[in-house]
């Protein structure tokens, strides 16, 4: 990664307008390069491409001028939404580190396009693709009002996510958590759902998918989004100094309608 993960997620912004330039040899490198770094701790791998858009055919009913997709597949094992979601974002945070722009994108792909040039293999799927290249100067007039429609720009309120013990008391700012919260706050979701949870009980947090969106032939796309989320956690987390680990136990908290469980991460002593 480029710089700080922080100021990364905080000035990064979803791009759907692109110049149309192709990227640079060296941009291209160093984001080859990053994007072999874009692990998870989910046990599940993510195997990365940055695919030329004309060669492959590659569009998006949403997309100007992009000339390069990042695309991804994953098999079918246990948590490979979340760790599709935390590979794909941290790859996309390495992108807009370098100063290109992208959007992770599903459902307005030319799928069978994505498919073919990623040569996908039995039990193996492509949840999402997102354009890379340079921000055009412009906003397209359809980028625009899909933002202002998706209300894009913002976010629910911090004590509307994060709880402390159980879910009827907001956490405060001041827990060992709360930088890294914030920037789980930030990160980008389907719809802008936002539907990530979380109760901080001492060391430990536990993290939930508020489901509102039905699942689709390809997963739980709301969990790909709580990967997204853990994934600005865990790194801000790391940039802070701060060591720990993500764990799976039985739902410590009673969750509200529609709140399920996902994972845990304890911080070391």
């Amino acid at each position: 990664m480029s710089g700080s993960i922080k100021a990364v997620i905080q000035n990064r912004k979803s791009v759907r307008t692109f110049d149309g330039r192709a990227l640079s040899a060296a941009d291209t490198e160093k984001l080859t390069q990053l994007i072999q770094t874009a692990d998870n701790p989910f046990g599940a791998a993510v195997r990365f491409r940055l695919l030329n858009a004309k060669e492959h055919r590659l569009t998006s009913a949403v997309i100007v001028g992009a000339p390069c997709y990042l695309a991804a597949k994953v098999r079918r094992v246990p948590r490979y939404e979340i760790a599709f979601g935390y590979s794909f974002e941290k790859a996309c945070l390495c992108a807009h580190s370098l100063g290109l722009g992208t959007v992770i994108l599903a459902g307005t792909l030319n799928r069978s396009a994505f498919e073919q040039a990623m040569d996908l293999e039995d039990g193996e799927i492509l949840p999402a693709a997102a354009p890379v290249g340079y921000p055009a100067k412009r906003r397209s007039v359809r980028d625009n009002l899909m933002r202002k429609g998706l209300k894009s720009d913002e976010r629910l309120p911090f004590e509307k996510l994060f709880f402390e013990n159980d879910f009827s008391q907001p956490l405060s700012k001041e827990s060992p958590f709360d930088e890294a919260l914030e920037m789980t706050r930030l990160a980008p979701s389907a719809t802008n759902k936002q539907p990530w949870r979380a109760v901080v009980c001492g060391n430990t947090v536990h993290f939930y998918e508020y489901k509102t969106m039905k699942d689709s032939p390809l997963g739980d796309v709301q969990k790909v989004d709580m990967g997204i989320a853990l994934a600005h956690f865990d790194l801000t987390m790391a940039e802070n100094g701060c060591s720990g680990q993500f764990f799976e136990t039985a739902p410590p908290v009673e969750p509200p309608e529609n709140t399920h469980y996902i994972i845990s991460y304890e911080m070391a002593e």
